[in-house]
């Protein structure tokens, strides 16, 4: 799927905490209803079977208890899409990333293809079983890792043997490491370790810019791949450097028109506002366009991020610049011209942080808001729980209010309609629901520490704590969605008032 990824080293961050932040996007057109849920170790499966390639993979034995945020119409599998499990481990699903020929043609991606004709016939063709991918990845792996290189390496056999119909890339964070990891056609990959000091951006693109094939096939402490990878790249010509220094942008990656219009912007606009004084980003002299293909993967900010941060970055739509879809001033030309980062067809935003500095019980945050990133709230729960709150993980097909998902679909697709009435309404509901929850965070943070809440009863406390924050979610964004229509309904067309005769 579209989509944007977010990484934030221990050392670039406010607090020391690891983050990482992806937006689900669906594909044009398209909108995927998500919920919050919770799948405890009994109830995951022995024998995983894919929905949409139709492969079945067997899994190991003691799975650990994980927290998703699947889809909430099961008519194309679980699509797990991110979550933690019980070792403190917070893994996302695929970043949509893209290739070139001679990587394809190398080696093709394992696509599902549907049986021809009848079984026993002359002509019958049996079914071509597909690989893993999106729908896939979380529950294949998260349940059965106990750090973010562990995941790397099992999602790293399964790509081996049973390939990918797409091209992935996947974060896996723990306390102290994040690992980037992205998959090279059909069964090869590779992964890097963030640096500490750093945080990198990832728009839909195989963005690894670097890549020491030494310390993969060495002591494989910052780079981990296949274990064919340098013959691959050997026999089928891949490496392009012209002074040895490896890129795998370059040779496993894509530069086409659509990339400068589609992904590239994102890097840009996302590195504009984390660094805005390290470069030149405007005019004829500048640094790096929208259109470059050499914006660092990763770097270091010019100060350190926090959880905020990334959801004003996750929320960008260019504004500040000619290319904002609502903005009144400069070209009209320009307005529009690459995709934002949020878009009207984003399912949801989830970030997970680690924090080292309180009990491990209660240091998993996983940051959530659903919808159009432009008029919701992140809002954050406790990873440690065995249920969720009804209004995140009561969620289906048809259109209510009783789901925060609903709720901000209709305020988007209200506010959007009225932006210049409804902008200032929005970004007060952001800033008062996500003051109030931090708050609460602090106040239930204080309050496990004071009253020596036991590991076994964290749960518990923390599935309470989750209630009265979903609790205050639903308060505010009701009185929103109030405002909203309001607002809406006052910028009908068909409006009259004696006074306009």
């Amino acid at each position: 799927m579209p989509c944007t990824t977010i990484l934030v080293g221990k050392k670039a961050s406010c607090d020391g905490s690891t983050l990482v932040a992806r937006n689900e996007d669906s594909g044009a057109g398209a909108y995927s209803p998500k919920k919050f849920i919770v799948v405890k170790a009994e109830d995951q499966p022995k024998t995983y079977r894919s929905v949409l390639s139709h492969v079945s993979v067997e899994l190991p034995e003691n799975p650990q208890r994980i927290t998703l945020m699947p889809n909430a119409i099961d008519d194309e599998g679980l699509w797990g899409a991110c979550g933690f499990n019980e070792a403190r481990v917070f893994m996302t699903a695929t970043e949509t990333i893209t290739s070139n020929e001679r990587v394809l043609a190398a080696d093709p991606l394992v696509v599902y293809k549907k049986s021809e004709g009848k079984e026993g016939e002359k002509n019958f063709v049996p079914e071509q079983i597909g690989g893993i991918g999106e729908e896939d990845l979380v529950s294949l792996v998260l349940p059965f890792i106990q750090s973010a290189r562990e995941g790397v390496l099992r999602l790293g056999r399964l790509l081996e043997q049973y390939g990918t119909y797409e091209m992935n890339g996947i974060a896996f964070q723990d306390q102290d490491n994040i690992w980037w990891m992205e998959t090279v056609g059909g069964h090869h990959w590779m992964a890097r370790r963030l640096p500490d000091d750093c945080y990198a951006v990832i728009p839909n693109q195989l963005g690894l810019d670097a890549f020491d094939l030494d310390d993969a096939f060495g002591a494989k402490e910052n780079f981990l791949c296949s274990d064919d990878l340098r013959e691959f790249i050997e026999k089928y010509h891949l490496d392009l450097s012209l002074d040895g220094r490896f890129n795998p942008r370059d040779a496993f990656g894509s530069h086409s028109d659509s990339d400068h219009i589609y992904n590239t912007p994102r890097a840009w606009i996302l590195q504009r506002y984390f660094n805005p004084n390290e470069n030149i980003w405007d005019g004829e002299d500048a640094d790096y366009r929208p259109d470059s293909d050499d914006i660092p993967w990763c770097r270091v900010p010019e100060r350190k991020i926090t959880v905020e941060d990334c959801k004003i970055a996750m929320s960008n739509h260019f504004q500040g610049t000619p290319y904002d879809p609502y903005g009144k001033h400069g070209d009209p030309l320009k307005r529009n011209a690459f995709r934002s980062i949020a878009v009207n067809r984003t399912n949801f935003l989830g970030l997970g942080q680690i924090r080292p500095y309180q009990p491990e019980a209660i240091s998993c945050l996983e940051w959530l808001a659903v919808g159009c990133n432009v008029f919701n709230a992140m809002i954050p729960f406790y990873a440690n729980v065995n249920t969720t709150p009804a209004y995140l993980s009561q969620v289906g097909p048809e259109v209510t209010t009783e789901s925060l998902y609903w709720n901000s679909r209709l305020i988007a697709a209200l506010a959007d309609a009225h932006y210049s009435d409804c902008s200032n309404l929005v970004e007060r509901y952001q800033n008062r629901l996500q003051s109030r929850c931090l708050e609460l965070i602090h106040k239930f943070d204080r309050q496990f520490v004071e009253e020596k809440i036991s590991a076994a009863d964290a749960p518990a406390f923390c599935e309470k704590a989750n209630e009265e924050i979903a609790a205050e979610a639903r308060k505010e964004t009701a009185h929103l969605l109030d405002k909203v229509l309001h607002a809406a309904s006052n910028k009908m067309i068909n409006g009259f008032s004696r006074s306009d005769a």
